[in-house]
């Protein structure tokens, strides 16, 4: 066994980062948090530095908690200091647990100093795929797909020859309106959208996951993670979610990575890679019965994913404009300023408005996000 792993943990209190902390505390021999990070919760960043003794903390919302911190504590604010902390010397691996296209920077930040990073945030593929794609070829680093959907794709590719992937399937749960009518959709309120059946997410997440938008920008991530193109990518409803993905080869076999759904298991597999060791949770009971049922989602009732999806076969900066565009409407849900179904009226707009430049660099990119947010947002007033 070699040394421990030193770890830098960005979105630290987030339910991501939750479920990374209990990797971490089950394997600490293995795993030592050495930095993290948080947007606000200032007060449950120090209980985690405190806990584990990590010496280099960073709070997006400029408050002073040095004094809660332990000593010799490296306190920091602002995003350049976080993209410091992302690209920290002494860090093996860099988890990014960051919610949002902010996940970019300080992805690209990790990749850039030759960190491998384990990747739980999609959006930085989604918003900057070739940038990123790009920067860790040419450093070297390693990308570890923590999404419970790539990473059991990732699972069941280890070891297979790269020409022999034919497709892959994406499994998604359906959300907790899977059996609404188009009428029912209509009058959802956040507090139901919130109300997963199976997964344990953050507000943004989990919204995005009942209207399919998620599975969406995951079909975008999987894209740049294993190279395939739209039409071999695809998605299929399993409400159990006890499949987390499905690979066919080019001879007609299928595999496909099987798990409670807990993100545990997935981030595990991620940060001790490519070691196997207990694991937090228990894994599936083959005692009990098991429901593998698997159907096609409803272009109708999920037109976030068509949005999505047609955004994947488009390419360049469209997908950018879709995620965009997606975070205005989904704050504005979750705020009641609009209803659920009008989450993909915002999308729709803004994409059949928007202009698709390209933009490689990430001052670009990050620039055209703003724009369309602001397209974003204007449509929404017109709305609300």
């Amino acid at each position: 066994m070699g040394p421990a792993r030193n770890v830098v943990l960005l979105g630290a209190t987030g339910s991501i980062g939750e479920s990374t902390l209990r990797v971490i505390r089950k394997h600490q021999d293995r795993l030592k948090l050495i930095g993290i990070s948080a947007h606000q919760q200032g007060e449950k960043l120090c209980q985690i530095a405190n806990e584990f003794g990590v010496k280099n903390v960073h709070l997006g919302h400029e408050q002073d908690i040095r004094e809660d911190l332990p000593a010799e504590t490296n306190f920091s604010t602002g995003s350049d200091a976080l993209n410091e902390l992302a690209a920290l010397e002494e860090a093996d691996l860099v988890v990014v647990a960051v919610v949002g296209a902010a996940g970019l920077a300080p992805t690209l930040a990790a990749l850039e100093a030759g960190k491998d990073v384990v990747l739980a945030n999609k959006e930085s593929l989604v918003v900057g795929g070739q940038l990123v794609m790009e920067t860790a070829r040419r450093t070297g680093a390693k990308i570890l797909p923590a999404d419970s959907e790539h990473n059991g794709v990732f699972q069941c590719l280890h070891g297979q020859p790269e020409k022999s992937l034919d497709s892959i399937i994406l499994t998604a749960s359906g959300g907790p309106f899977r059996d609404f009518s188009l009428e029912q959709l209509s009058s959802v309120t956040p507090e139901q959208a919130l109300k997963h059946p199976n997964w344990s997410m953050g507000p943004k997440i989990t919204v995005d996951s009942a209207s399919m938008a998620n599975k969406g920008l995951e079909l975008i991530e999987a894209h740049w993670l294993f190279g395939l193109p739209a039409e071999r990518l695809k998605v299929v409803i399993h409400p159990p979610s006890l499949v987390h993905a499905i690979v066919q080869f080019k001879d007609g076999c299928t595999l496909a990575q099987m798990s409670p759904p807990s993100m545990t298991f997935a981030l595990q597999n991620a940060l001790l890679f490519p070691d196997r060791m207990e694991g937090v949770e228990q894994g599936l009971d083959f005692r009990q019965p098991l429901e593998l049922s698997f159907s096609p989602p409803s272009p109708d009732k999920y037109p976030c994913l068509k949005l999505a999806q047609d955004c994947l076969a488009k390419g360049g900066t469209a997908p950018l404009v879709f995620n965009a565009a997606n975070e205005v409407a989904v704050a504005a849900f979750l705020r009641n300023q609009i209803g659920f179904t009008e989450i993909s009226d915002i999308i729709e707009n803004t994409l059949n408005t928007a202009d698709f430049p390209h933009a490689s660099s990430l001052e670009n990119l990050l620039t055209f996000d703003q724009e369309i947010r602001l397209q974003a947002s204007a449509f929404l007033q017109k709305l609300a």
